[in-house]
């Protein structure tokens, strides 16, 4: 068993706790369970896989882990963030134990991975499919970037290192949680492009592709023109980067993610400006 504490944020997970906690079952040392709140039997069923449970109120993903990360007396060497509709493979689970034995002491300080995407059923293998994060890290070293949203796992020094082997992510419970999340994911990403244009984001140290998709995301995505560059993304994703090849689990998950999620970002931007002008014309008037 790796010396490892595995942190899982929850609410109303009771439909993914159990496969979520079973897949690392016999790797991580502890399990922590910070819950926000379920109303449903989320809290039972990870107390009854041997997770220990803290309640903490919910803002964000980022304070929420970081919370988890300075409030649940962790002492073991390493961390594994995790979701609960997220799995490890027990090949996955041997790889990286592997890799923690052997840099429990140098400057490999993280451990990048990417997903199998299953949407609707199906395992995704093209387009905009491949999800790749910095899921281990040494304690006291590593944290989550404090971003509303699309937040990474940065290291304060040393290296991250990559494995071939793919964790499983099930991201889909039904199309109304799943348009509900990407809603409230899209206010938050128009609080981080807000606080991008004002110049207060900070440079992220994680994984080298990561840095990269960051840096075209600010540097090429949002420079070009409004509303267009959803559409623009979408036909790169699944024509270009061949998502179609999925059938139609394929498009609807490219319709939702990368055209009608970057449009409803795209509007909530503009609503935000055109309120603001609002207010500075009524002041305007006012004085």
């Amino acid at each position: 068993m790796a010396d490892l504490t595995a942190i899982i944020l929850t609410k109303n997970e009771s439909k993914n706790i159990e496969a979520c906690l079973d897949s690392i079952k016999g790797f991580a040392h502890r399990i922590v369970v910070v819950d926000s709140g379920s109303t449903d039997n989320t809290v039972e069923l990870a107390k009854s896989k041997g997770a220990e449970v803290f309640t903490n109120e919910f803002q964000y993903y980022a304070q929420q882990f970081n919370w988890g990360i300075n409030n649940t007396n962790i002492e073991s060497k390493w961390i594994l963030r995790l979701d609960a509709d997220e799995r490890f493979t027990p090949e996955l689970c041997k790889v990286c134990e592997r890799i923690m034995v052997k840099h429990a002491e140098d400057n490999v300080n993280g451990i990048t991975m990417e997903a199998w995407l299953y949407f609707l059923g199906k395992r995704l293998k093209y387009g905009a499919s491949k999800k790749r994060k910095l899921m281990i890290f040494k304690r006291g070293i590593g944290r989550i970037e404090d971003r509303k949203r699309d937040a990474h796992t940065v290291l304060d020094k040393g290296e991250s290192i990559s494995v071939n082997e793919r964790f499983l992510h099930y991201d889909f419970k039904d199309i109304k949680s799943f348009i509900n999340k990407y809603n409230w994911y899209a206010t938050r990403e128009m609080h981080d492009y807000l606080a991008f244009k004002n110049g207060s984001t900070e440079n992220i140290k994680s994984d080298k592709k990561i840095e990269n998709t960051r840096k075209k995301k600010f540097g090429i995505y949002y420079k070009a023109p409004r509303f267009l560059r959803a559409k623009l993304w979408f036909i790169y994703n699944y024509y270009l980067r061949l998502g179609f090849l999925d059938g139609r689990e394929g498009y609807i998950y490219h319709y939702f993610e990368c055209y009608w999620y970057r449009f409803l970002v795209d509007t909530k931007i503009y609503e935000n400006e055109t309120m603001d002008t609002e207010v500075e014309n009524l002041k305007a008037l006012q004085d």
